[in-house]
């Protein structure tokens, strides 16, 4: 049998849905352009890209610089964005400010990222197989980690942080079972509302994260062999592409 590949947005689908799982990992259906993604895979890609530059020329400046082209090579991998974007001053002014409201966040001239879009992985069981893309990890002169995340919406309500934190311990976990490394600092910044979330995982949290995950792979495989995949209704319904055959919304 073929292992079970997870990542931290796998996760969340099964969390969030199990219907939703199977048709993207499993059934791989074909899904809506999400534009709200798009603008987020844009200023990830330039977030990426400023550290490029020499320090002193990683700011604002040259960030909304860089926008024009990005944007035409996204187009070019997938043209159908020209129709979907009516009003491209519009959509480079939200970019825009995104990245503005990063440079208030943090001083990218004043550190060099060690990794950018990293990926991390590990065999959790022999039926289960974790990995990852980390936007951006960290690690000081002292040795000390740091495990970045660049999210374009806004943070979540309080107390719903620890979900939103459970990709990053995700990373975390891989990166201590690879490099014998706790990380020092998770951080997720929210370009959305100018917020930055921060945790410090212990050993406890990692174990309690792998454990989780384990159960999750469980509960695939038993959704796997018995071909039973229940649905969870919530407001997420709305944007999720698969509602027109989901039969939650089509009894």
């Amino acid at each position: 049998m073929e292992k079970i590949r997870l990542s931290p947005s796998r996760v969340g689908d099964f969390t969030n849905c199990p219907a939703l799982y199977k048709y993207r990992a499993i059934d791989q259906l074909p899904e809506a352009i999400s534009l709200d993604a798009e603008r987020g895979t844009l200023v990830h890609t330039i977030l990426h890209d400023i550290f490029e530059s020499s320090p002193e020329n990683r700011n604002l400046a040259t960030a909304q610089s860089l926008i024009p082209s990005r944007w035409k090579a996204q187009i070019v991998s997938k043209p159908e964005l020209v129709d979907l974007v009516s009003n491209e001053k519009e959509w480079s002014d939200r970019v825009a400010s995104l990245l503005s409201t990063y440079f208030t966040l943090e001083k990218p001239a004043t550190f060099e990222p060690t990794h950018r879009e990293l990926h991390v992985e590990m065999d959790l069981s022999d039926e289960l197989y974790l990995h990852g893309y980390v936007d951006r990890l960290d690690i000081a002169p002292t040795g000390e980690v740091r495990i970045v995340d660049y999210k374009s919406g806004k943070s979540p309500k309080p107390g719903w942080e620890k979900k939103a934190l459970f990709q990053l311990r995700i990373y975390a976990l891989i990166y201590w079972r690879n490099a014998g490394v706790i990380p020092k600092m998770l951080q997720l910044i929210y370009l959305g509302n100018a917020q930055v979330i921060r945790s410090v995982p212990s050993s406890q949290d990692l174990i309690a994260t792998e454990k989780k995950l384990v159960q999750i792979g469980n509960e695939i495989s038993q959704s796997m062999a018995t071909n039973i995949w229940p649905t969870k209704p919530s407001k997420l319904c709305d944007w999720c592409s698969f509602k027109p055959i989901c039969p939650a919304h089509n009894p």
